[in-house]
Order: structure tokens, then sequence, then C-alpha cells
């Protein structure tokens, strides 16, 4: 019975003893292995196999790109502003060998580097410059870090600022700004649109009256071509039917009434060719036959009867 028990315990020892061997390392993992106490070698991701109960694992570590938020840490600024400013760390283990015996806690080591760093970069700085120079504050910080971190086989990738929140003061008076900026800037575009319509409106404006006063002197040059072309085709009309002086002071006195014509005359003057033209009539009616007709003289020629007046 002794025995059994012996072998049994043996047993345990041994599946323990294989257990201890026998060490399986994930991928994108190491582990750190002690012999006393001592740094003996690093292990790499697969199967690998330690002397049992002499060779001991001091550390695993993710050699992984961890990401690393930091709460908000208290800066001022060159103006003597406090600012609240949140940061996230990307970082990645380059050698486990470092991470484990350079440094007690990489992590908390790399938070008070940043904080530190960070405030010494936005000391140099006024809020405006901080606000606006979010690049410039991450390539600084990073190139800081990075060296710092170097000897501690850790690589810094990226740092960014999550958040930069001034003071509630400060925040409500930039707010102010930005209000008057925008209702000064929607001033100016719409005084630039009426500006702009109106300039348009005017051009349009002489663009119709030159058009018009075009349109209208063609009009008068027209009317005044056809009018001279009338004219002339009565004076050759009248001087191919050889008139008399008698039936041009008839035709005159006919013209006289439509000379009147019209709601804007007021007053009309009487021209003095119209006694002259009273005097030819006069004597036509004094030729005027009773028998039925008048008698015409021609000069030049035999008088000849006039046609009867119905």
């Amino acid at each position: 019975m002794d025995i059994i028990i012996v072998l049994i315990i043996l047993v345990v020892l041994v599946f323990i003893a294989l257990l201890k061997t026998i060490q399986v390392i994930p991928q994108a993992s190491a582990a750190i292995v002690e012999r006393f106490g001592r740094y003996t070698r690093t292990l790499n991701a697969g199967l690998n196999i330690v002397v049992p109960f002499i060779d001991t694992i001091r550390n695993r570590i993710d050699l992984r790109e961890q990401v690393v938020p930091f709460p908000p840490q208290p800066v001022i600024t060159q103006d003597n502003l406090v600012v609240n400013i949140d940061t996230v760390i990307y970082y990645q283990v380059t050698d486990a060998r470092a991470a484990t015996y350079e440094v007690a806690s990489y992590i908390q080591a790399i938070e008070q580097l940043t904080v530190t760093t960070l405030r010494n970069i936005i000391g140099g700085m006024d809020l405006e410059r901080t606000l606006t120079s979010r690049e410039e504050i991450n390539a600084a910080l990073r190139g800081v870090l990075d060296e710092a971190t170097g000897k501690w086989g850790i690589r810094v990738n990226r740092v960014e600022l999550k958040a930069i929140e001034p003071p509630t003061s400060i925040q409500d008076s930039m707010e102010k700004q930005m209000r008057a900026d925008r209702d000064k800037r929607a001033a100016i575009l719409q005084a630039e649109g009426v500006r702009q319509s109106e300039i348009l409106t005017a051009e349009g404006q002489k663009q119709s009256a030159i058009l018009r006063a075009e349109g209208e002197a063609k009009a008068a040059a027209l009317r005044a071509e056809g009018e001279a072309q009338a004219i002339r085709v009565v004076f050759e009309s009248i001087h191919a039917g050889d008139p008399d002086q008698k039936l041009l002071s008839y035709q005159y006195l006919q013209m006289l009434p439509k000379i009147a014509e019209g709601d804007a005359n007021k007053l009309w003057i009487v021209p003095s060719e119209i006694g002259d033209a009273l005097k030819g009539l006069g004597g036509a009616l004094g030729n005027f036959n009773p028998a039925g007709g008048a008698n015409i003289p021609k000069p030049g020629g035999p008088e000849r009867q006039a046609p009867p007046i119905d």
C-alpha cells in the first residue's frame, strides 16, 4: 500500500515536472527565464523546454502595440492659463529583457514622462497657439518619449492629444468671439451680395437704356427717311402734274385743320403764308361761273371751262 502511494506521488511529480519543462509561448509574446534569480534567456513564441524547479518564468510580455490613455493633466500655458489635456500613447515593447530589468514599471514611467514633457512644451506656448498646434505638440512629445524610452526596450509609435480644455471663462469668451466673427462674416457676405445685385441691376438698366436709345434712334431715322421719301414722291408728283398757284393754295388750306389736330395743341399760330393762300383762293372763287362752272385760266393757253360743282 505504501508503495502504491509512493508511485502515485512520483507520477504526480513527474507530471508536474513535465508541465514545468514544456512552456508554450503564444504568438507576439515573450517570456523572461531566470535560473536561481539570474536572467538566463528570453523565450520566444512556440514550444520551449526549461529545466524544472531550476528555471523560472519571471515575466510574460505582450509584444503587440499597446494603447494607453492617460487621465487629464492640468498644464499651465505661457500666458498663465490652466488647461486640461488628455493624451493617448501608442507604444510597443521591442526588448522584453530591457522592459523587465531597466525600469520597474514602464507604464507608470511613460505616464510621468509624458506629463513632464507636456508641461515643458505647453509652458512655452500661449493658449491660442496651444489650441492650434496639436501636430507640433504631438511631434515634439513623441520625439522626447521615443528617445527616453529607447533604453527601456520600448518604442513610442504615436502620441495623440485627445482634448485640450481651457477654463470655462475662456471658453465663454472664445464662443462669444467666434459668434461675433461669424456675424461679421455674414454681414460682409450680405453686403457684398447686395452690392453685386445693385451693380448687376445698374448694368442691366444701362444696357437696356442704351438698347432703347439705339432702337429709338433707328426708328426715328427710319421715320425721317420714310417721310423724306414720301415728300420726295409728293413733290415729284406735284411737279409732274404742273399745278398752278390756286391749286397749291387750296391744298394748303386743306392741310391747316390737320396741323391743328391733337389734344396737345393748346395754341395755334396762324402762319403768315395764309394770306397769300386766301388771295389765291379768292381769285379762284372770283372766276367761278354761275352757269355751273368756273373759268380757270391756264398760263400760256386759252381758258377752259371747269366742271360744274355739285
